[in-house]
């Protein structure tokens, strides 16, 4: 017998919407992490140049419906809430208001690719904390399989490279070099993960999907202590040392990111063009893979798996982290 949940549960970190709204975010994002106040105001400078806001929760809103679509087509009929680690709609507030639905049973989505205590570990405890805060003790939530080599995922990622590759003249193109980018964790953290694992391994289908052998792995928008060692290399050293390798331009793929957000749009749209402009590197940024139909595709078919397991404990599985 098939096990049952009676909803989708998708879970971001969350971002401010409006000017006023990115001191408060930061102040959450930085609690307890010891983020030194001149880093937290550099960062609200980077929210200031990219519009004052950030389009993170407009896109997880806009996924969800097309995720309870894609069931429906599937047939499949689950109401989807989506809930926010760092901001409204809050974690917390969203269980409340499933659990007053007389919803009790969700498939837990942490939108991230690869896997760490930062990228998984704490949603999962978020999801226990605002379980409890919010007095929802017999609420329960299993989380999908990991989806960083899913086929349709690299499919996904894949195309959206290929839309920028085919704006590069064809004889040109094996100057450019593909460089794929992934958001920092302390170097203590990834060894207890198989985060920087995944990320490689990511990278490594997607170039081979598209038959591409210059091409290799950054990291980047590191924040934290300054002394404590993070995984390298950065994207801006990276890039720095492409000119001198013979390229006449380089494609970023943010395939650690699911969605546009600060360290998207400011750390890789400003940021790291401006430091291929200084030595005249062209660049490029493929588009995160969100809004990308084989996104929404993947996740109903690890739904529909979940669904198909066998009936009975209804495990909180940590997502193999």
């Amino acid at each position: 017998m098939a096990r049952e949940f009676d909803h989708i549960l998708l879970i971001g970190f969350g971002g401010p919407e409006r000017p006023e709204e990115i001191r408060p975010f930061l102040e959450i994002v930085s609690r307890g992490r010891a983020i030194p106040e001149p880093r937290l105001a550099e960062v609200a400078g980077h929210y200031e140049r990219i519009g004052g806001r950030s389009p993170y929760n407009q896109s997880v809103f806009r996924l969800a419906e097309r995720l309870e679509e894609s069931l429906c087509r599937q047939g499949t009929a689950l109401p989807i809430f989506s809930a926010m680690r760092n901001w409204h709609p809050f974690l917390k507030d969203v269980i409340r208001t499933i659990r007053s639905k007389g919803f009790q049973k969700a498939a837990g989505v942490i939108l991230a690719p690869h896997r760490s205590e930062a990228s998984c570990g704490r949603y999962l405890k978020a999801v226990e904390e605002a379980r409890q805060d919010s007095g929802a003790g017999d609420y329960e939530c299993a989380y999908l399989k990991t989806w960083h080599d899913h086929p349709l995922f690299i499919q996904g990622q894949a195309e959206q490279v290929r839309r920028i590759l085919d704006q590069i003249p064809a004889g040109k193109k094996t100057r450019y070099h593909l460089l794929f980018s992934a958001h920092s964790i302390p170097v203590e953290m990834e060894k207890q993960s198989r985060y920087a694992e995944e990320f490689r391994r990511s990278c490594e289908l997607v170039a081979q999907e598209l038959n591409y052998s210059d091409w290799s792995l950054a990291y980047q928008s590191r924040s934290g202590n300054p002394n404590q060692p993070w995984l390298e290399p950065d994207i801006c050293a990276v890039i720095r040392g492409l000119k001198a390798k013979g390229n006449d331009g380089i494609v970023v793929v943010p395939i650690g990111f699911v969605c546009d957000n600060a360290e998207v749009l400011y750390d890789l749209d400003i940021e790291a063009r401006e430091e291929a402009a200084k030595i005249g590197l062209e660049y490029f940024r493929a588009p995160v893979i969100m809004d990308h139909p084989q996104f929404a595709a993947m996740l109903t078919e690890l739904i529909q798996d979940e669904l198909a397991r066998p009936a009975g404990s209804f495990e909180n599985r940590e997502n193999g982290f």
